[in-house]
């Protein structure tokens, strides 16, 4: 039996901005392994909605992180999106414009969200305890 820390294990991780360097702010506050006890991290870049669609139709990600500001598709109507049409979702964290949008991010059924300016200990502490084993 392989144990979740071994090097040998991956979690694809789809992050969506059309926002190139929102994207990179996300995977360089991640890393590759943001806690001992999580797996490796493989990101899947996105720009657009139809992409994030088929990626998440397709299965195997592991952790989605939506940019609630993305344009013109915005990260939260997407969150809502997936959870109402596929049976199954990763975990799924929106990134918003405000603290105050929390309630957004509720609405869209996200399992967490980040604020922008993206923290990257606050993103990181968040991606654990979304990924961490129970």
């Amino acid at each position: 039996m392989t144990e979740i820390t071994s090097p040998d294990v991956e979690l694809r991780v789809l992050v969506y901005s059309h926002d190139a360097a929102t994207r990179s702010r996300v995977m360089s506050a991640l890393g590759t392994r943001p806690h001992p006890d999580l797996p490796r991290l493989h990101f899947t870049e996105v720009a657009t909605a139809p992409v994030v669609i088929e990626h998440m139709d397709a299965g195997g990600i592991g952790l989605a992180i939506l940019d609630g500001e993305a344009a013109p598709t915005g990260g939260l109507g997407l969150a809502k999106q997936l959870r109402d049409e596929l049976d199954h979702t990763p975990p799924i964290l929106v990134l918003i414009g405000r603290a105050d949008d929390r309630w957004l991010a509720d609405w869209s059924r996200a399992d967490a969200s980040v604020p922008h300016p993206i923290d990257p200990l606050r993103l990181r502490d968040t991606v654990t305890s979304l990924l961490a084993p129970t």
